[in-house]
């Protein structure tokens, strides 16, 4: 079968470079040299991640650290900022663990604002919340330093937070924001393959985590913990992704940290631009797009043009690229446009130019 070129919001373009070092021969996951390969890898995710904690890998997608996050620290009751497909789902998650749980929830399309969260954590009935930073389905990212300067006001309350579309993509520096939980998958902005989760952890959440008796197994914080401390995961690693991590992360520091955050800034604006030139308005709410992929209004909300999206993406697809024809209950009345990863100037005007001639064939 040809390649179909990923431009769908994950997972996404995985390079030659990567895959390569994916496939590097099997070593022993209790062995010296897993050690030195997972050490090796630390300073740089601490780098990336801008934190001193020591920053876990996990075998699972990103949804086993959401779950683990709430097993590991809500105690009393867990607020769960909802603002679209992905933010929705987790206040089922949190009640599925057997928490308390509410939702602070918006429209989709529309962010979550601190002044919001102020008010609900106001009441004194949390002791945790979750946001998801960038939310995929929608492409808004929400103001997360707004969000966690809340922080001081409420030392006691557990910030989780998904930066699942907009780790390394946004400058989000850990230890500064004074967050709890940071969390991501490999397969999205990292471009590598799904299935390994990264994530950092405050002291304090560590230390709350100490006090819950029913946080299980495979994503006890402490496990992690105390694994990492000797270069070791608590459980089998995929090795393969490891490898790939440490592929890219040479990659992301060649390139340079702020260099990488620039691109994406600039590849989604061009995206935006093309999407104003054909008539398309945006699904987000102004001043709020995410910078990793673009929500494209196709009648999901009045204003601007409205296309046959299903034929559309085969149109596409037969050029050889997938695009995504939007998530959830506003499927057909979006569609999304990614730029992360790997992606440059050049890639994606080859994917404006194939839009463009697909978009012709429709009128």
């Amino acid at each position: 079968m040809p390649h179909l070129k990923l431009h769908i919001p994950g997972p996404v373009e995985v390079s030659e470079k990567s895959f390569k070092a994916f496939c590097t021969p099997m070593i022993g996951h209790r062995s010296q040299e897993f050690k030195d390969l997972y050490g090796g890898i630390q300073p740089q995710l601490q780098e990336l991640f801008q934190t001193k904690q020591r920053v876990y890998l996990s075998t699972s997608s990103a949804w086993g650290i959401m779950e683990g996050a709430i097993r590991n620290l809500v105690q009393k009751k867990v607020l769960n900022c909802m603002c679209g497909a992905f933010s929705d789902k987790w206040l089922d998650v949190s009640k599925r663990c057997g928490k308390e749980a509410e939702g602070l929830s918006v429209d989709w399309g529309s962010p979550i604002l601190p002044e919001m969260i102020d008010e609900k954590l106001a009441t004194g009935q949390f002791d945790a919340l979750t946001l998801v930073h960038n939310e995929t389905s929608t492409g808004v990212m929400n103001p997360l330093s707004d969000i966690a300067s809340l922080k001081s006001k409420y030392p006691d309350v557990m910030f989780i937070v998904d930066t699942v579309t907009s780790f390394s993509v946004v400058d989000i520096p850990f230890d500064t924001l004074g967050i709890d939980v940071l969390l991501t998958g490999s397969q999205k902005a990292l471009a590598l393959p799904p299935g390994m989760g990264l994530f950092a952890v405050s002291q304090a959440a560590l230390d709350r985590s100490a006090a819950l008796k029913d946080r299980g197994y495979y994503f006890d914080f402490h496990e992690f913990q105390n694994n990492a401390e000797k270069d070791m995961t608590p459980s089998t690693p995929s090795i393969g992704h490891i490898y790939a991590l440490k592929s890219k992360l040479e990659d992301i520091f060649e390139e340079g940290i702020q260099n990488r955050f620039s691109r994406h800034a600039r590849l989604a604006q061009m995206t935006r631009d093309w999407a104003a030139s054909n008539d398309f308005s945006l699904f987000p709410e102004s001043g709020f797009e995410a910078q990793s992929l673009t929500c494209i209004n196709n009648g999901a909300k009045p204003g601007g043009r409205i296309i046959d999206v299903a034929t559309f993406q085969k149109l596409v697809r037969e050029q050889g690229i997938a695009i995504d024809g939007g998530y959830g209950k506003i499927k057909g009345t979006t569609f999304r446009l990614s730029n992360m990863g790997d992606e440059t100037e050049d890639t994606m005007n080859q994917l404006y130019a194939v839009l463009d001639r697909c978009l012709a064939k429709l009128c």
